[in-house]
C-alpha cells in the first residue's frame, strides 16, 4: 500500500481549493442567511463545509450563516452530526415535500439540493422523488414570492436539475448544448426524475421571466467524488467498494455507454457561481467536457489507480443485472458543452479524472459505511 494521504487530507486539500476559487462569490455573502435543502446528500457535503472551512478564518462579522434542510431519510451522517455545534450552522429536520415551517428564518440566499438522484433509487420512490423537484420547490419559490412583497427579497436561488434532462441525446447533439430541448421518454422507468426536473426548470424560468425572482439553474454532468456514498450504488462507488473488498468491479452492462466525469470540488465551484454570477432564469451545464471515456474504461482506471494505492489485484467482469429496467433509457453519451458557464461565470474546472480518481478512492478508503437508502 503507498499512499501519504488520509481521506481527512484529501478533504482538507478539496476544501482550500474551493475556498481559493470563490473567493469573491463567498465575499458577498458575509453577514447573510443561507439555506442548503438536502444539506446531508451528496453535494451537500461540500455545499455546506465549503461554508464552515471560510467561516472558521474569518471574524465573526463576515461569517456566513448556514441552515440546512434535510429529512434525513438515509440517516444523519457522521459528518453532519460532528458539526452540529458550529456556531454559525442550523441543522433543521424537514421534508421537503411538506410545507416550510412557520418559522422559517429570512434567506438572502437558498439552493434546493433535496432531491432523490441515484437512479436505483428514484426508480423505487417515484412520487416522492417527483414531489421535492415539483412540489418542494414550489413552496420554496411561493416563500421568495412573499419575501419579495415584504421588501427584503432572496437575493439569489439555485435550483439543481440535472443533465439527465437531455435524456439519451441525438448524436449530433453530442456534446450537448444547453439550448439542446432533450430527448426523454416520459412514461419510462426514469422519467420521474427526468420529466420533474424539467418541470422544475419551467418553474423557475416562469417565477423569473414573470415575477422577476433571481433563480438559476445549474444541470450538473455526473460530478463525483467524496460525499457520494459507498453505497449509493451508482458506478463509482460500486466500483470502489469493490475494490476495498479486494474482489473483482463488476459492471451490468457492455461497458461502452460512454460520459465525461467531474470532481466535485470543481463541480461545486461552478455550482456556487451559478447562484451568485448566473443569469436569472437561465441554465448553466456543470461539469467537465474532457474526456469522455467509457464505464469499461472508467473501471479500468479506477483499477490501476487503486493498484498503486492499495495492491489491488482485482480485474474487470461483465454481468447482466437481474433487474429488466436497469438500463432502459440510459443515454448512450453523455458530455456537456460548458463554454456558456467558462464565458459567463469564469467556470474553469482544474482537477483532471486521475487526480479525482485517486482523491476519490483515498477518501473512500475512509468512509467504507453509509446507510442504504
Amino acid at each position: 500500500m503507498v499512499f501519504m494521504e488520509s481521506a481527512q487530507d484529501v478533504v482538507k486539500k478539496d476544501l482550500a481549493y474551493i475556498n481559493e476559487k470563490l473567493q469573491e462569490e463567498f465575499s458577498r455573502m458575509e453577514g447573510k442567511n443561507l439555506l442548503i435543502t438536502g444539506g446531508a446528500g451528496f453535494l451537500g457535503y461540500y455545499l455546506v463545509q465549503s461554508i464552515l472551512f471560510r467561516n472558521d478564518q474569518v471574524e465573526p462579522s463576515r461569517k456566513i450563516n448556514l441552515t440546512v434542510y434535510d429529512n434525513f431519510i438515509r440517516g444523519l451522517p457522521d459528518w453532519l452530526k460532528n458539526l452540529a455545534n458550529e456556531a454559525n450552522l442550523t441543522i433543521t429536520r424537514h421534508d421537503i415535500t411538506h410545507p416550510l415551517p412557520k418559522d422559517i428564518a429570512d434567506f438572502q440566499y437558498i439552493v434546493h439540493a433535496a432531491s432523490i438522484a441515484t437512479p436505483i433509487y428514484y426508480r423505487k420512490n417515484p412520487i416522492e422523488t417527483m414531489d421535492a423537484n415539483v412540489g418542494g420547490l414550489r413552496f420554496l419559490l411561493d416563500y421568495c414570492m412573499g419575501r419579495k412583497e415584504k421588501g427584503s427579497p432572496v437575493e439569489a436561488f439555485l435550483f439543481y436539475s440535472s443533465s439527465e434532462v437531455y435524456g439519451d441525446p441525438l448524436p449530433e447533439n453530442i456534446p450537448t448544448p444547453e439550448n439542446y430541448n432533450g430527448n426523454v421518454s416520459f412514461t419510462g422507468p426514469r422519467a420521474c426524475y427526468d420529466e420533474s426536473k424539467r418541470y422544475g426548470e419551467t418553474l423557475c424560468v416562469n417565477f423569473a421571466r414573470q415575477h422577476r425572482l433571481p433563480v438559476k439553474i445549474t444541470r450538473p454532468f455526473n460530478n463525483y467524488g467524496p460525499g457520494l456514498k459507498i453505497t449509493d450504488r451508482r458506478a463509482l462507488p460500486d466500483f470502489s467498494r469493490d475494490v476495498l473488498n479486494n474482489r473483482d468491479i463488476v459492471i451490468y452492462s457492455d461497458g461502452s455507454p460512454t460520459r465525461t466525469f467531474c470532481y466535485v470540488a470543481d463541480a461545486i465551484i461552478g455550482h456556487y457561481k451559478v447562484l451568485l454570477n448566473g443569469r436569472d432564469g437561465q441554465p448553466y451545464n456543470i461539469g467537465a467536457d474532457t474526456p469522455e471515456i467509457s464505464i469499461a474504461e472508467l473501471a479500468e482506471e479506477v483499477i490501476q489507480i487503486s493498484k498503486s494505492l492499495f495492491g489491488y489485484q482485482g480485474s474487470l467482469v461483465k454481468q447482466l443485472n437481474k433487474e429488466k429496467d436497469y438500463l432502459v433509457d440510459n443515454p448512450n453519451r453523455r458530455c456537456p458543452i460548458i463554454d456558456k458557464a467558462r464565458s459567463e461565470l469564469g467556470y474553469a474546472p482544474g482537477i483532471g479524472l486521475k487526480e479525482g480518481l485517486r482523491r476519490s478512492l483515498i477518501w473512500y478508503s475512509g468512509n467504507r459505511g453509509g446507510e442504504e437508502a
